[in-house]
C-alpha cells in the first residue's frame, strides 16, 4: 500500500538533500477515539514505530495499526507521546514536567476549546475584535435576554459535558430574534435535559475562515495554514451540523489575518507548554475579523488535507517540535482540498444501520491511492474494509495550483472509490471565487 507516500517530495523537513538518512523514532498515541489513526499510519509508514491506544475503539485500524490496551505502561518505551484530543492536557502538562517529549494539549489549551466563555474572555483580553456573547444555564434567562436584547444570535451549546452536541449549533434569521426564541421555547424542555450550559453569541455575516498553526512550544512553526471548513451536511451549507464534510486550505507567511488572531496567543501557548496544532474559527466581513472558537489539538479532516500540502516528513516534523525545536517546514504553493466520504447512518447513531453497513469492502477501480486518508478503516486480507461505529471512513485529497484544479483532483480521485452508498458534499471549495474576491477587497490577502 502506497498511501500517501507521494507527500514526502524530494526534500526532508530539516532542509538536507535527498542523501540524509532520516531517524527512526518510536510514536504512542493516546486517543479517546479513532481520530488520529490516518497520521499514524502515515508517520508509521515512514518506517518509525507505532503503538496506539483508543479508549472507545472497536475494530478500526485492524491490520493497519497495532493498538494496545494501556498507554501508561508504553510511556518510557516512546520517544514522542501525541495526544490527539482535548481532555489530556493534565497528563500532557505532567510529562512534559518530567522531561518527555509530547505533542498535545495543556490544562490552559483544553479550557480555552472547552469552555467557550473562557476562551472568549481570553481572545477579548489580547485585544482581539470578538462578538458580543453570553453564557446562560438558564433557558428562562436566555428567553429574557433575547427579548430585551432583540438581534441575530447563535445558539452555541458549551462546557465539555456538551460535549457530543457541539454540532448542535444553529442561528437566528429573524433579526427581532423572535424565530430563535421560538425556537427555544419550544423545545425548552428537551434542551434542559440534554445541554446544561449554552452561549448566545451575536450573528454577524461574512466570509468563514480559520487561522491556524504548529506550535513547538516556544513559538509558531511557519508556513501558516489558511482554512475554509465546510460543516454542515449537505452542498449549500444545508442541513444539519457534523463534524466537518470538507475543507480547503493553503499555506502562507503568517499574514495579517493570522497576525490578529491565532498570533496573539504565541505567549500565552509558551507559558502552558503547549506542543501541536491551534487554530481560530473566524467570521471575517469589512468591518473586521471576529474569532469564534478555537481548536486546540489536531483538525479533523483538517490533518489529513494538511498532508496533501506538505512536503517535509511527518515524523521528524513530530518530533521536533514535541523536542521544542525549530523546523523547516516545506508546503507545497498552491491549494489543497479534502472531501469526507461516509455511509450510512453517518451522521447519526443507529447500530442496527450500522450492522448492515458494518465489514463491506472499499475497493478502487484503478490501484492508485494517492490521496486517499484513512477514517474508520481496517484491512482483512489484503482488502480494505469499513470499520467502527460511526460510518466515517475516508478523507479524499487533492492539489492544484487553482482551487478548481484541486477540486477537480480531488473528486477525480473519489470517482476511483467503489463503496456501498457512499455519499459526500459535492461542493467543498466551490466558494473560493468569491471568498478570495472578498478578502481581497477587504485586505486580508
Amino acid at each position: 500500500m502506497e498511501q500517501n507516500k507521494n507527500s514526502n517530495g524530494g526534500k526532508n523537513g530539516n532542509g538536507n538533500g535527498n542523501n540524509h538518512v532520516s531517524p527512526k523514532y518510536k510514536f504512542l498515541f493516546v486517543s479517546w477515539e479513532a481520530l488520529s489513526g490516518d497520521l499514524a499510519w502515515k508517520i508509521q509508514n515512514e518506517g518509525h514505530e507505532v503503538k496506539c491506544y483508543i479508549k472507545n475503539c472497536a475494530d478500526e485500524y485492524d491490520g493497519m495499526l497495532e493498538k494496545v490496551p494501556d498507554w501508561k505502561s508504553l510511556v518510557d518505551w516512546a520517544d514522542v507521546v501525541v495526544f490527539d484530543d482535548i481532555g489530556f492536557g493534565k497528563e500532557a502538562d505532567r510529562l512534559r514536567k518530567s522531561g518527555k517529549a509530547v505533542v498535545g494539549g495543556s490544562e490552559y489549551t483544553d479550557s480555552l476549546e472547552d469552555n467557550r466563555e473562557f476562551g472568549q474572555a481570553e481572545m477579548k483580553r489580547l485585544g482581539m475584535l470578538t462578538l458580543p456573547s453570553r453564557d446562560f444555564t438558564d433557558y428562562d434567562l436566555a428567553l429574557e435576554f433575547i427579548k430585551n436584547n432583540p438581534g441575530r444570535y447563535v445558539f452555541k451549546p458549551s462546557g465539555f459535558s456538551a460535549g457530543d452536541f457541539r454540532g448542535f449549533l444553529f442561528s437566528g434569521k429573524e433579526e427581532d430574534g423572535k424565530d430563535l426564541q421560538e425556537i427555544i421555547g419550544q423545545n425548552r424542555k428537551v434542551f434542559e435535559k440534554k445541554i446544561k450550559q449554552f452561549q448566545l453569541q451575536k450573528f454577524v455575516t461574512g466570509v468563514e475562515v480559520g487561522m491556524s498553526a504548529f506550535f513547538n512550544g516556544n513559538k509558531f512553526i511557519t508556513p501558516i495554514l489558511i482554512a475554509f471548513e465546510h460543516k454542515r451536511l449537505f452542498p449549500g451549507e444545508l442541513g444539519e451540523m457534523t463534524g466537518e464534510m470538507g475543507t480547503s486550505m493553503f499555506w502562507c507567511e503568517p499574514n495579517r489575518l493570522f497576525k490578529e488572531t491565532t498570533g496573539k496567543m504565541e505567549e500565552n501557548l509558551r507559558k502552558s507548554g503547549y506542543v501541536g496544532y491551534i487554530d481560530i474559527n473566524c467570521i471575517v466581513n469589512g468591518r473586521g475579523i471576529y474569532p469564534l472558537e478555537f481548536t486546540c489539538r489536531f483538525g479533523y479532516p483538517t490533518i489529513s488535507i494538511q498532508m496533501e500540502g506538505i512536503l517535509s516528513e511527518w515524523g521528524e516534523f513530530m518530533h521536533a517540535i514535541a523536542n521544542g525545536q525549530d523546523f523547516d517546514l516545506k508546503a507545497k504553493k498552491g491549494f489543497q482540498v479534502g472531501v469526507v466520504c461516509v455511509a450510512p447512518p453517518f451522521p447519526y447513531d443507529d447500530r442496527e444501520e450500522m450492522e448492515i453497513y458494518k465489514d463491506l469492502s472499499i475497493l478502487f477501480k484503478k490501484p492508485n491511492l494517492e490521496g486517499v486518508h484513512i477514517g474508520d478503516v481496517k484491512i482483512v486480507d489484503g482488502v480494505w474494509r469499513t470499520a467502527g461505529n460511526c460510518s466515517y471512513h475516508l478523507v479524499v485529497t487533492g492539489y492544484g495550483t487553482t482551487m478548481e484544479e484541486a477540486r477537480k483532483q480531488a473528486y477525480l480521485r473519489i470517482d476511483n472509490i467503489m463503496l456501498l452508498n457512499m455519499f459526500y458534499r459535492t461542493d467543498i471549495g466551490g466558494t473560493w471565487g468569491e471568498d478570495s474576491d472578498k478578502l481581497m477587497t477587504w485586505g486580508y490577502v
